[in-house]
């Protein structure tokens, strides 16, 4: 990795590198959960039925799942200061198209060009962070960096609610230029601008999965919006072909974009799949309570984001608690129990009943982001636990791939379950808000029965992650 000489000065930039990351990372945080709150009001100005609004955030993550891992050989060939400075200005010019959007079809396009530049603009700013601190400097300097992470989703809920209730939701998107002009300015004085002179890209497995991905996401989208089975059967077939299509290539291939032999580390591969199963069942909840409140419930914005913000807020007390579970318990037992008290803590969000005062959700919800919390660090830390140094890079970016995946996917599912019982009244007696509960129960079930999973690992599993901390 080469650095163009004509870089500030280094002390400055240590100074002000954490800061563009950290502006980045707060745009992506914000606009990943601002949209949840405010996805029932968008709707009705697009006249669309809220449950037809899935693909303004599927769209969103499977395009950062789906452009991730092209973000390093982009780097590597222009230079983290041009793809950084691109990221952010391609980012902030799909946020305005968002915000002028008049249909659902041009705010899903807008959410893919914002998609893009989400899918470049952290990957390469971390690169950079890398690249410029000594190991002994960087841990400092990531934290600094990622304390957006732990605001943006308490934040986002919030500031989409009191935005949607007394602006109008254009403003949702609109607040990321400010940010984003911000980020821009700093990174052309103070972004380092590394490359590297020897660049090897697997652009053909990079195409085969990305069209494996997106097909599969297509079929479980079509799922719940048609009643011809076959062709969404032969486009969830065409999917799996190209995940086998994949396989073949990466047998062939000397450097593919995710070398098969990541899957040889059983702690990979059971965090992977169980990464995947978990993320199946839970990710629909933040989406899917906001919605019920509003909907069933008839209440604003303003207080469906402040029921959802708990969640967040917990979430920071999860981090800080992390560490000593896994030491005391272990990795098994921990995702085992944790996995089995997440799934029924999102069954009890079936208990309330229409008429039983809505502010009930609140210690559910506070209760599943701290549990939340341990679950994730716990699923990613273990996937990359046991990885030679030469397969961390390609392995730590399958697991950010599989993340995007799978929110996407858990997302779809859990509104294709909530539409099927919509559609039947006789069952929940012409009342949504039943459907919201059955759905309810269906998720947290599949999330207890992914718990299984994490069976396959075994007692001393992560002892050397132990050790490290």
């Amino acid at each position: 990795m080469q650095k163009n000489d004509s870089l500030p000065n280094n002390d400055i930039t240590k100074k002000i590198l954490p800061v563009i990351l950290a502006t980045s990372i707060f745009m992506q945080m914000l606009d990943s959960t601002i949209l949840n709150t405010s996805i029932t009001s968008i709707a009705k100005d697009l006249n669309e039925s809220p449950l037809e609004m899935q693909n303004a955030i599927i769209s969103y993550v499977l395009t950062l799942a789906l452009f991730m891992p092209v973000s390093g050989f982009l780097s590597d060939k222009f230079g983290t200061r041009k793809v950084f400075i691109f990221a952010l200005m391609l980012f902030s010019v799909g946020s305005v198209l968002c915000a002028l959007s008049q249909s659902l079809i041009h705010l899903v396009f807008a959410r893919v060009v914002q998609g893009i530049g989400g899918s470049l603009m952290t990957p390469v700013g971390k690169l950079a962070l890398i690249k410029t601190f000594p190991k002994r400097e960087l841990l400092k300097a990531m934290n600094f960096a990622i304390i957006p992470a732990l605001i943006g989703p308490v934040l986002g809920p919030l500031v989409g609610g009191y935005m949607v209730d007394y602006l109008s939701w254009h403003w949702i998107f609109l607040i990321n230029i400010p940010f984003g002009m911000i980020g821009i300015l700093l990174s052309m004085k103070y972004m380092p601008d590394y490359k590297s002179p020897i660049i090897d890209f697997d652009l053909k497995g990079f195409l085969i999965f990305a069209a494996a991905s997106l097909l599969l996401s297509i079929s479980l989208e079509l799922f719940g919006n048609t009643v011809r089975l076959t062709p969404v059967l032969l486009i969830l077939m065409s999917g799996f072909l190209m995940l086998f299509w994949y396989y073949r290539h990466a047998i062939k291939d000397s450097n593919p974009i995710f070398p098969l032999n990541l899957f040889q580390v059983r702690t990979f591969r059971v965090g992977i799949l169980g990464n995947l199963a978990t993320r199946l069942g839970y990710s629909s909840i933040p989406l899917l309570l906001p919605m019920m409140i509003q909907i069933a419930y008839g209440q604003s914005a303003v207080t469906s984001g402040w029921i959802v913000a708990p969640m967040a807020l917990t979430a920071i007390f999860g981090k800080s608690a992390v560490i000593k579970i896994l030491n005391t318990f272990g990795y098994r037992k921990t995702l085992m129990v944790n996995t089995f008290i997440i799934g029924l803590l999102i069954c009890t969000l079936a208990i309330p009943s229409i008429h039983t005062s809505i502010y009930w959700y609140i210690p559910i919800i506070a209760v599943l982001g701290f549990f939340n919390s341990i679950q994730f660090t716990s699923m990613n830390s273990i996937s990359i636990a046991d990885l030679r140094n030469y397969h961390t890079s390609s392995g730590n970016s399958l697991v950010s791939v599989n993340q995007q995946l799978a929110i996407g996917f858990g997302i779809a599912l859990g509104l294709l379950v909530l539409k099927i019982f919509k559609g039947d009244v006789k069952l929940i007696h012409n009342e949504i808000h039943n459907a919201f509960r059955y759905t309810f129960l269906v998720v947290g079930f599949l999330t207890i029965l992914s718990g299984g999973v994490f069976r396959r690992l075994h007692d001393k599993d992560g002892d050397n992650l132990k050790s490290a901390e």
